[in-house]
């Protein structure tokens, strides 16, 4: 009976990201604006993707790091509060390995690696399309006291 029980709060939990992340993105003009889609999201993590435009682009005519690290810190938010509880980012730290161009499809892909009480720390990795890592992200989170991103 515990697995049947265990798939069922899965089920429950990946229902309730889902929905954290539709009613995220709703709200956030910061990454709709910019074109942020939610690929997958779920308890724990999430997957961000975003169209590099050429008013995005630098005077090397690269992405502009503000713009990856913005796709970053959108992935992180989206992770960190994918459990209904209200979480912003205490801090970030971003490096960035490679350019991005106009045209890219940038995925970042935010994983939790620790969450303890109020503190959570997760992992944030921005790639283009072929594959290749452009930036890379750690962020870490705290939780606001029993306030949730939705009603429930």
């Amino acid at each position: 009976m515990t697995d049947i029980a265990d798939a069922v709060s899965a089920d429950a939990a990946q229902a309730l990201a889902e929905a954290v992340g539709r009613e995220m993105l709703a709200v956030d003009a910061a990454s709709s604006g910019l074109g942020m889609r939610i690929v997958a999201i779920g308890p724990g993590f999430a997957t961000l993707s975003m169209d590099v435009r050429d008013d995005m682009l630098n005077g090397f005519r690269i992405c502009h790091g503000g713009y990856l690290t913005t796709l970053a810190d959108s992935a992180f938010a989206f992770a960190c509060n994918s459990r209904n509880a209200l979480t912003v980012a205490s801090s970030i730290g971003v490096d960035f390995v490679a350019p991005a161009r106009a045209g890219d499809t940038l995925i970042a892909e935010a994983r939790e690696v620790s969450l303890k009480g109020r503190t959570g720390v997760y992992d944030v990795t921005v790639r283009n399309a072929a594959g290749d890592t452009v930036a890379v992200l750690r962020g870490r989170s705290y939780r606001l006291q029993d306030r949730k991103v939705i009603a429930r």
